[in-house]
C-alpha cells in the first residue's frame, strides 16, 4: 500500500489501524495511528474530505476541528490518565490533512515526549493488546 493513500484508506474503511475508529463526525475520522506506537492512546484525527492542509477545509469542518479536538484531548485525559496531550500538524508526510493528538502521562520517559514520539526505538512500541485497549477506553468514553 502506497503511504500517500493510507489516511484515505483509513478514512474509507479500507484500511483498520490498531485500536481502529473511535468516533466519526461528519468531517472526521479519529482513529488509532497506522504504525507501531511506544504510547497508549495516541489518535489521529483525519479529514474525511481530502485535503492537503487546514486551510483547504472547508468553512463548516473548520467550526467543527476545536471543539472536536478539545472533546477527544479531554477524554485522552479522563479515560487514560494522561497529563498532557501533544497535538501535532506535520503537513509534509501524507497528502492528507491529518493531526496527530499524543497523551502523555508523568511516566513517559523524555525521550517519547512532544515530536520525539515519532522517533521510538523498536524495542520502545507497545504491544497491539494495549494499544486497543486504550483506544477501546477512549471510544466508550466518547460515546
Amino acid at each position: 500500500m502506497s503511504p500517500t493513500c493510507l489516511a484515505c484508506d483509513v478514512v474509507a474503511g479500507c484500511l483498520r489501524p490498531v485500536g481502529g475508529v473511535v468516533l466519526e463526525t461528519p468531517a472526521f475520522v479519529v482513529h488509532g495511528i497506522a504504525a507501531p506506537s511506544p504510547l497508549p492512546g495516541w489518535m489521529v484525527v483525519t479529514s474525511r474530505r481530502h485535503v492537503c492542509a487546514l486551510e483547504e477545509l472547508p468553512e463548516d469542518a473548520l467550526h467543527a476541528l476545536g471543539p472536536l479536538l478539545a472533546r477527544v484531548m479531554s477524554v485522552q485525559k479522563s479515560a487514560l490518565g494522561a497529563e498532557h496531550v501533544y497535538l501535532l500538524a506535520l503537513g509534509d508526510v501524507l497528502p492528507h490533512l491529518h493531526l496527530h493528538l499524543i497523551p502523555r502521562d508523568a511516566s513517559t520517559p523524555a525521550s517519547l515526549r512532544g515530536r520525539a514520539a515519532f522517533d521510538a526505538s523498536p524495542s520502545q512500541m507497545l504491544a497491539a493488546v494495549a494499544l486497543e485497549a486504550a483506544a477501546a477506553r477512549l471510544r466508550s468514553a466518547l460515546g
